[in-house]
């Protein structure tokens, strides 16, 4: 696969990725969450690499660690962030992962499949709390998902880009997805 990706306008290059970097948040299918450490540990190690060698030396921040706290409190886990990310349920834990890609403010979320673990009442929370991002704040956020979930994405998303292999094969706003689409997919 080759291709050109631009944010802003901005072609991203190798040698710009790393300051790009800082301004996209990562939202995995499993999470990407470290199961032994507790919700507000995995939200205070995802900044690690923009602090200094010393900085992280003495601790986190105290407006990091508030930060945190806002954050897993706004998400609806204030009674698990000291619980080990491992005992919380899928719906907590990807609620958890969403808290650690904004703790560093992007301008985008890119989210990676963040349903396809979690039961139907999990993946609608998860997807309303991701549709709040995006209406409340601005936040940009692009999904990835696999095509069953086109029902999902008529529900919550403004617009969809399918892929084929090589091009985009539909551009558009989210009405009747389902129906655009019964000929080409099996639902």
């Amino acid at each position: 696969m080759a291709g050109e990706i631009y944010i802003h306008g901005v072609q991203i290059t190798p040698q710009i990725l790393p300051k790009v970097r800082r301004d996209i948040g990562m939202l995995f299918q499993g999470g990407g969450l470290i199961r032994q450490l507790s919700a507000i540990e995995n939200l205070l190690c995802d900044p690690l690499g923009l602090r200094t060698t010393g900085q992280t030396l003495f601790g986190f921040p105290k407006r990091d660690h508030i930060l945190a706290l806002e954050l897993l409190e706004e998400l609806g886990l204030k009674e698990h962030i000291y619980q080990k990310t491992g005992n919380l349920s899928g719906g907590q834990q990807q609620r958890v992962a969403i808290a650690r890609a904004l703790i560093q403010s992007p301008q985008i979320l890119l989210a990676d499949e963040p349903i396809t673990r979690l039961d139907v009442v999990a993946s609608q929370q998860v997807m309303q709390t991701l549709a709040e991002l995006n209406s409340e704040q601005g936040l940009t956020i692009i999904i990835i998902t696999v095509l069953h979930d086109l029902g999902i994405a008529a529900e919550y998303a403004q617009r969809v880009i399918v892929l084929d292999p090589g091009r985009i094969f539909y551009d558009g706003i989210c009405d009747n997805l389902q129906a655009r689409f019964s000929q080409v997919l099996s639902f």
